[in-house]
């Protein structure tokens, strides 16, 4: 495909457009568009604010008018060829007398996908494929969970530099240092769901909400799920009204999966404890793990994970680390590091 040196400029700012601040998150990709007159120049922009809004496309249509007759849209996804909440991106941009599309990622989604043949057929020209990489990469947790029909898994921990979750006696706070626990709250509100055990509910109490600075919930909230079994102690925090919370009696990775994928979840944040941890990296269902690693040593006491079969150091689970950072504290004392690591038996 060969793309004029203007539409790799539009491409770079549908990008930008498509990660615009505040967007919620829920069941759509991040898409923006950028509309092109014949020479070249921008005519209009739009992006996707969520579920239940116009589209990238249909937000740029709009904003162009009858100027998009004759222009060239640009947009970071293969324009939709289904009817939901609002109709085909494919057929707006058609009957907008649009006459060429260049899209960055091929949509998978078998709902969706078919769009760029519907513009052919019209007689629109189509190239697609212009920055695929940095397109996927904007959504990596929706192209994830299209592409393997689940959803993509992060695994959160904090652990001491020898290994330890906890203490001998039980406690564990505070491991991570306040700087970490805000990071943490970012990566929640990055999720569809935040997972935990029964056990973890019983014995930490957790709220599993995402909060600010000043420990407020924010508006847009995950959701809370505990998989497990047995019944779940009463007044426990997470059964409070801060965000919704789902019950899942069971202890297979695979099935809560499944339920929650077809909740139209594409983006799982385990924080469960080493039990529940062993269970799905056993599982193979771990995609990518945050581990928050503090200045502190116990010696002994609970580990960061649990029994996981590797019986030999040949055997040994290989991660790949894509990100180191150092988590700081104003006082210079309070610091973590984070680690960031992609799971290479893909």
């Amino acid at each position: 495909m060969t793309f004029s040196a203007a539409e790799h400029e539009a491409m770079r700012r549908a990008l930008s457009l498509a990660a615009t601040p505040g967007v919620p998150r829920g069941p759509n990709p991040r898409v923006g568009c950028v509309l092109l007159a014949p020479d070249g120049s921008e005519v209009a922009e739009g992006f996707h604010r969520g579920a239940g809004s116009g589209h990238a496309e249909v937000d740029a249509l709009a904003a162009a008018g009858e100027d998009a007759r004759g222009a060239t849209a640009v947009v970071t996804l293969e324009p939709c060829n289904h009817t939901g909440r609002t109709g085909p991106c494919s057929q707006a941009l058609i009957d907008a007398g649009v006459r060429r599309v260049v899209f960055a990622q091929t949509d998978h989604n078998p709902v969706a996908a078919g769009g760029a043949d519907r513009l052919r057929v019209a007689g629109v020209d189509v190239a697609g494929g212009l920055l695929a990489d940095e397109a996927r990469d904007l959504n990596r947790a929706w192209t994830f969970a299209v592409e393997h029909d689940r959803p993509f898994v992060t695994w959160k921990l904090a652990t001491t530099l020898d290994g330890r979750s906890a203490a001998v006696d039980g406690t564990s706070r505070w491991i991570s240092s306040r700087a970490a626990r805000l990071d943490t709250h970012r990566l929640r509100g990055e999720c569809d769901a935040v997972l935990v055990g029964t056990g973890t509910v019983a014995v930490d109490d957790p709220e599993l909400t995402v909060r600010d600075e000043v420990d407020d919930p924010v508006a847009h909230q995950p959701l809370r799920v505990v998989m497990g079994e047995r019944d779940l102690p009463d007044q426990r925090r997470v059964l409070n009204d801060r965000a919704e919370t789902l019950h899942l009696r069971t202890r297979d990775p695979l099935e809560v999966l499944t339920t929650l994928f077809a909740r139209d979840c594409q983006h799982v944040f385990l924080e469960g404890g080493p039990t529940l941890a062993a269970a799905f990296w056993q599982a193979g269902l771990v995609d990518e793990v945050v581990a928050y690693v503090a200045p502190m040593l116990l010696g002994s006491g609970a580990s960061a994970v649990g029994e996981l079969g590797i019986g030999t150091i040949a055997d040994a689970a290989h991660l790949h680390v894509a990100d180191v950072h150092v988590l700081q504290g104003h006082d210079g004392e309070d610091t973590n590091v984070r680690l960031t690591m992609t799971v290479g038996r893909r």
